[in-house]
């Protein structure tokens, strides 16, 4: 079995990459990655680079670089994107480039090799902001940030793939990931260096924003059992069940340092900001899964791996 992982530099692809080479010996596994800020060689440093993986440098809108990395695969899941909202907010086009048009190439040449399987890695922000209960995999889309629009685009050309051409694709949708080889612009592995450094925290709003929060590693799982399970043209919803507001995990994280909550700095909420997002995950479950870690438990984890590996992240901060 030959496996394409785009954007295998970068947080989820990093951790996938691990993941399938630990779990599968008898796969072998090309990863494409531009290497962009947040697509980082130091995520998979310790890999030495065994016969069975290749790495490509390359963006996934280049045709021709992306067709050399995939003509002999079996199977592809798209990891590569642009992820950051409050990069889309000052900055659109990239997030359009990389996560629509990326996705476009992916596709035609998935078609084009006869690819057996593309698994699409999306997430919960396509479906918007919700006060009560939790999305379906066939609720109604409505992004509120550049960034969600733009995998909400990718997904419905997924799906159109599939309707056209029968390209056989799945789609994972996961909530706020979290975990070792973060990029510390998002939420947990800023504050956690920040609260390393001294510095103050800074929460958006009153912070009573709610995230559904799943360990990197429990993601992987389902991502892999969906590839392996799931049924052709269908979404998962992934998700821990761990609701918490950003104001908590703040807390928690000076907690491990028994730091005060002077260090919380609040700060003008971010344009278009969801309030909560939240995701029915049944149809995922009947496949057999269920996330191996409790959200205090995977923190804790997180927070010594961060504060054990500052070799890692001080150049990024």
């Amino acid at each position: 079995m030959q496996v394409l992982v785009t954007g295998g530099l970068g947080f989820i692809g990093s951790n996938f990459v691990r993941y399938l080479l630990k779990e599968f010996p008898e796969y072998n596994l090309v990863n494409i990655d531009a290497i962009t800020y947040a697509g980082n060689p130091d995520n998979l440093k310790d890999l030495g680079f065994p016969e069975r993986y290749r790495f490509v440098k390359g963006n996934i809108c280049d045709r021709d670089t992306v067709a050399d990395a995939m003509k002999d695969c079996d199977i592809v899941y798209n990891f590569a994107a642009e992820t950051h909202v409050d990069r889309s907010i000052t900055n659109a086009e990239d997030f359009v480039r990389t996560d629509v048009i990326g996705t476009a190439v992916l596709l035609d040449l998935a078609r084009k090799y006869d690819i057996e399987k593309f698994i699409q890695i999306s997430t919960d922000e396509v479906y918007g902001s919700t006060e009560h209960g939790s999305f379906r995999e066939d609720s109604p889309l409505d992004p509120s940030s550049p960034y969600s629009a733009s995998k909400a685009s990718a997904d419905l050309l997924v799906r159109a793939y599939g309707k056209t051409y029968g390209l056989p694709a799945i789609i994972t949708r996961s909530s706020n990931n979290f975990g070792p080889y973060q990029y510390p612009e998002k939420m947990i592995p800023r504050f956690i260096t920040n609260a390393l450094r001294g510095k103050t925290l800074p929460v958006y709003g009153n912070g009573r924003n709610v995230r559904d929060w799943i360990y990197v590693f429990d993601n992987c799982t389902a991502i892999d059992l969906v590839s392996r399970k799931g049924s052709v043209g269908e979404i998962y919803n992934i998700a821990s069940g761990d609701e918490k507001q950003n104001i908590e995990i703040t807390r928690g994280i000076l907690g491990f340092l028994g730091k005060p909550e002077s260090c919380i700095q609040y700060v003008a909420d971010r344009p278009g900001h969801d309030r909560r997002y939240s995701l029915d995950t049944g149809k995922l479950r009947k496949l057999g899964w269920k996330p191996k870690y409790l959200f205090e438990t995977a923190l804790r984890e997180t927070f010594r791996w961060y504060q054990e590996n500052e070799w890692w992240w001080a150049p990024l901060v």
